[in-house]
């Protein structure tokens, strides 16, 4: 069985939407997008390439759509984000030219995926998959970077309950 992580930047009042740059998602009016950048040092540094070791990643299709359009071009920023399989989650897309993509449908896929074996699986930012996985138990791990803002607004990692 393989463990499902999540990675993610989050902000005191647990906000996780585009914590890397403005235009990264602006939905709902969201006007804060950057937020994450003014705390980079090294040690975030030092930190972040700990994490980002080589595991599978398993992504929402917006998520894989920022992705798609950033990494291949930056990799030595990633080692081995290209030849790590991409698992996405999408009722919408069935293909992709980034190598080693594989589109899954459903929960079901998911489950199956969790139950094989393999490197752990990775999630970054992918918030509608992330509620999907923590209200079907299927998240072992939360990585959790969390910085000293409040933003007030946007798109949160807990769903309130």
């Amino acid at each position: 069985m393989r463990k499902i992580i999540v990675l993610s930047f989050i902000t005191l009042d647990g906000v996780m939407q585009a914590p890397g740059g403005p235009e990264e998602d602006t939905s709902s009016s969201f006007k804060y997008g950057g937020w994450v950048s003014p705390y980079f040092d090294e040690v975030a540094d030092k930190v972040m390439e700990k994490q980002l070791k080589p595991a599978d990643l398993l992504l929402g299709r917006k998520t894989f759509e920022i992705f798609e359009g950033y990494w291949p071009q930056h990799s030595a920023n990633w080692p081995g984000i290209n030849e790590v399989t991409k698992y996405v989650v999408s009722g919408t897309r069935e293909t992709s030219d980034w190598e080693n993509t594989i589109f899954l449908r459903n929960l079901t896929d998911i489950e199956k995926l969790k139950n094989g074996s393999g490197t752990d699986i990775q999630v970054h930012g992918s918030g509608e998959l992330i509620q999907l996985l923590l209200k079907n138990d299927l998240v072992d791990e939360l990585w959790l970077k969390i910085h000293p803002i409040t933003l007030g607004n946007g798109k949160k990692l807990f769903a309130k309950g």
